[in-house]
């Protein structure tokens, strides 16, 4: 059987029974988690605070770092085995301080889900002078997974779950200009390959660490409403992307293809805890299963081939270390 999904080698859909419709509810069925130790970037609000209840109803100690505590107390109240702690992903600083005091418990870490993100920004910079999208969605989760390590080998059997999207399809990753000093800053480029980033990181890591017991996934949720994520974006992207109207009021065809909070939780949740994925990771997942391969953004579903292949990935790989200043020796 092949081993890696380079070059998109394992997108073969499972047949899990599931679909764009299901829940959290419905993947999580029969799944016990009792014992099982969590951490959900993001995990206070939308979908990460779907995945968030879903996996601590099914027994599983979720810790779930944020960059607002009084707010994730908030958010997160009447929701039993739940710890919250500080971190914020723009600063690496507070990626390393959160990473080490979960570490000084001496705990193993069975699931790492990144589910943080954002979208839609205006150009921003972090203290490294690297392009926001970029910093959080990506680069964080690299910093993150490397300082966790540890604890995702001490479980024998770990996942580690990257939030994608389908937005990857927007841009390839431009290994000249990551972070839009030559060129001119447009959102969606950016979005686009901080999220291919994230498909060949996920890829080349399950490579790397299936070794370990550690099997890596990267999800695309859906298109879902009633999220914060499109919170700064002007109306006139919207306009721009056909979503809404002159007066700024969503298309009822845009409206009806949207995914509820449950549904669009569903596939990190099924990533995280389904069988089918025992032997097979490195892939990318939507609508609760492996998708398959395709380059067309407008069929709305599929992975692109340009975000598994393998030398981008290696390349990638390499360039992060440097822009992290992080050696990540598995």
């Amino acid at each position: 059987m092949e081993q890696n999904n380079y070059q998109g080698a394992l997108q073969q859909p499972t047949g899990s029974g599931f679909n764009a419709n299901s829940t959290t509810t419905d993947v999580i069925k029969d799944i016990d988690l009792t014992g099982k130790i969590a951490i959900v970037t993001g995990g206070n609000t939308g979908i990460g605070l779907e995945t968030t209840r879903t996996l601590a109803a099914a027994g599983a100690t979720v810790i779930v770092p944020a960059r607002d505590i009084e707010k994730a107390k908030k958010n997160l109240a009447g929701i039993t085995h739940v710890e919250i702690a500080a971190m914020d992903l723009m600063f690496p600083a507070s990626i390393d301080a959160f990473a080490e005091k979960f570490l000084a418990t001496g705990r193993p870490l069975h699931l790492l889900i990144n589910n943080a993100g954002i979208m839609w920004v205006p150009l921003r910079r972090d203290e490294r002078g690297i392009e926001s999208q970029l910093a959080t969605n990506y680069l964080a989760q690299f910093q993150l997974i490397t300082r966790l390590w540890p604890a995702l080998k001490k479980a024998n059997g770990a996942r580690v779950i990257n939030v994608s999207s389908q937005g990857h399809h927007f841009a390839p990753f431009n290994f000249e200009d990551p972070n839009f000093l030559h060129r001119e800053y447009e959102t969606l480029q950016g979005y686009g390959q901080s999220k291919t980033a994230v498909n060949l990181f996920s890829m080349e890591l399950d490579s790397r660490a299936r070794d370990s017991n550690v099997r890596v996934y990267a999800v695309h949720p859906g298109s879902i409403g009633g999220t914060e994520l499109g919170r700064e974006a002007p109306l006139e992207l919207f306009q721009k992307m056909g979503f809404v109207d002159a007066n700024g009021n969503m298309l009822p065809e845009v409206a009806a293809s949207l995914k509820t909070v449950p549904q669009g939780a569903a596939t990190t949740v099924w990533c995280a805890t389904s069988p089918l994925l025992s032997n097979i990771g490195g892939v990318y997942c939507e609508d609760a299963d492996i998708a398959p391969l395709c380059a067309d953004i407008s069929k709305s579903k599929g992975v692109n081939p340009y975000s598994l292949d393998k030398a981008s990935a290696k390349k990638l790989w390499t360039l992060t270390e440097e822009m992290t200043g992080l050696k990540f020796n598995l």
